[in-house]
């Protein structure tokens, strides 16, 4: 029995204009800080600075950043997203611009300061906009954000340093023209955004940090910070190598951060737990940053471990953003400018200590502060190690903490062993859900619908995928058209704060309480290498599930997923 439509999966590239246009902004804003890395000595040289005042381009451009944070939310919720994001856009061209268009390093210093506030008007919007502007559900926005991210950390030093070859102007006007591109786009194919039901306070963010778990981690996010801002301001200028070939290094870094954050953070954080892979992320930055600060005399001592730091950096962004969603209870948006006010502030304060420390001592000392920040920042994670576990497993300090399971419907009649299909928000749930109905006909069984509703960390970025309402009247359409057919079928909301694995382990207890004769799933539109990879959703509910769990497809008989078929699968799509 269907009605639903069973054509295959829509890519995730097939996007409306309105989201291109914001992915393309996304590249060039991720290019940000690795495009200007690799000028900075030849803007030392150029304007006869030191490099003490050259790092000033990053204390100012983060300090603003920070402080704006606090607001953004605000400003958000009362002009909508779009005028947020076009504001954040046009602050950015002006102030690019004239930073390049300056002929002093206190004139470069005091335009990044506003580019620091374009730059938080946009990040706090971008990936939200995207997934709203989405077709055919929030992954083929996700992988459209995480492709943005991947590309603008890779290409920004590359192109930073192409264009600072020519000249230290070059990657300024390159920010401008680039912004203003798609600045254009945006005004004309984004459409208006609905604003927030209820404004947010501009005081919220503030009154967050009052929660321990959130000042525990955003304190552990300004450490860290400290450090990454420390080796990116000050790393460039032992290499001892120009404009070009320093956009190469960074080109490098930049592809372990982007390959780290995407691709290898879920599959440890699954693995080992959210806390463990942060100790030892850690102490693996502490290490490498003690290595630089060692052999700061010599060049290829500091290019290999600047490289090798990517990998640390892209777990850390991506891991430690998740632990500040597990453990804040306030909403997403106040959380992440809560944390991103504190993570900034380090940002912006370590170049600055720096240059003086540097200025004052020798250029190794800088890099020792920065180890020193780095291993900080363990104990410091560790005293909330009870509240992230807690979190982890969904009893943070009396608050329902993701995952959890909340009932949409009635009930199912009690002495039952329902089928259950796990669905998200995407163009074939209808089919997948009817799919599993049929099994549910064959075994005489009642069918539960559990709709996945979550909360998306890429990078350093958050944002709720969909809203309640939104996913509740998705789970009462799927109710409503099972019962036209004769279906006895009751439903379940399923939240998850960007821990996949989670979400698939908490869905294998829920299905083990029912006594469930099976879990149904479908393919995922993000593929079968991310679907089937080891610390997936799919993988996870594997693994923990009691009773058999199925792949589900409207074209094909229904398989049986085993550790070997999840393996069988995803090496079929390499």
């Amino acid at each position: 029995m269907s009605t639903a439509s069973h054509d295959k999966a829509a890519s995730p590239f097939k996007q409306p204009r309105a989201v291109w246009a914001v992915a393309f902004a996304c590249v060039i804003s991720f290019m940000g800080i690795g495009l200007v890395d690799p000028i900075l000595p030849a803007l030392a040289e150029s304007l006869h600075a030191s490099p003490s005042q050259v790092s000033l381009l990053f204390s100012s451009y983060l300090i603003v950043t920070a402080i704006a944070m606090l607001f953004v939310g605000w400003v958000s919720s009362r002009i909508g997203a779009k005028r947020t994001l076009v504001t954040g856009l046009a602050v950015i061209v002006v102030f690019a611009a004239l930073a390049g268009s300056t002929g002093s390093i206190n004139g470069i210093v005091g335009f990044r300061a506003g580019w620091g506030l374009g730059n938080a008007l946009f990040i706090a919007t971008s990936l939200a906009v995207i997934v709203a502007s989405a077709s055919g559900g929030f992954s083929g926005a996700i992988i459209l954000y995480e492709t943005a991210l991947g590309l603008g950390i890779a290409v920004g030093p590359l192109l930073g340093g192409e264009l600072g070859a020519i000249s230290w102007r070059g990657p300024f006007f390159g920010v401008a023209v680039l912004m203003a591109v798609a600045l254009v786009a945006t005004v004309l194919f984004v459409p208006g955004l609905p604003k927030p039901a209820r404004p947010t306070s501009p005081i919220a963010p503030l009154k967050a940090l009052r929660h321990r778990g959130l000042l525990t981690m955003g304190i552990m996010a300004l450490l860290y910070n400290w450090g990454f801002f420390t080796m990116l301001g000050y790393a460039p200028y032992p290499m001892e190598l120009d404009a070009h070939q320093l956009g190469l290094v960074f080109f490098a870094w930049g592809l372990l951060v982007a390959a780290f954050s995407v691709l290898f953070a879920p599959r440890l954080q699954a693995r080992y737990g959210t806390a463990p892979v942060l100790y030892a992320n850690l102490l693996g930055l502490g290490i490498v940053m003690a290595v630089i600060a060692a052999g700061v005399d010599s060049p290829g001592v500091v290019i290999v471990a600047v490289i090798v730091s990517g990998a640390f950096i892209g777990i850390n962004n991506t891991l430690t953003t998740q632990a500040v969603m597990l453990v804040s209870p306030v909403e997403r948006p106040v959380a992440s400018s809560a944390y991103g006010f504190l993570r900034f502030i380090g940002g912006g304060l370590a170049p600055y200590v720096a240059g003086k420390l540097a200025d004052a001592t020798d250029l190794g000392v800088p890099f020792y502060l920065g180890a020193a920040t780095f291993l900080l920042a363990i104990p410091v994670l560790a005293s909330g190690h009870r509240l992230l576990r807690q979190a982890e497993l969904s009893t943070a300090e009396g608050e329902p903490v993701p995952p959890a399971l909340v009932p949409v419907g009635r009930p199912a009649a009690p002495g039952t062993r329902p089928v259950v299909v796990a669905v998200g928000d995407h163009d074939r749930a209808a089919a997948i859900v009817d799919a599993a109905a049929r099994i549910a006909l064959d075994t005489g069984s009642p069918l539960e619908v559990v709709h996945v509703q979550q909360t998306a960390v890429v990078e350093q970025q958050a944002v709720d995928t969909e809203s309640d309402q939104r996913a509740r009247a998705a789970v009462t359409t799927h109710l409503d058209r099972l019962a036209g057919h004769g279906v006895t079928a009751t439903g379940q909301i399923l939240t998850s704060v960007g821990d996949h694995a989670a979400a698939g382990r908490t869905l294998a207890r829920h299905a083990a309480e029912l006594g469930a004769r099976s879990v149904a799933v479908g393919r995922s539109p993000r593929g079968p290498l991310t679907q089937f990879a080891d610390g997936s959703f799919t993988s996870a509910l594997t693994r923990a599930a009691d009773c058999t769990v199925v792949l589900v497809d409207p074209d094909a008989t229904p398989r049986r997923l085993t550790a070997d078929t999840l393996a069988e699968l995803r090496d079929s799509a390499v």
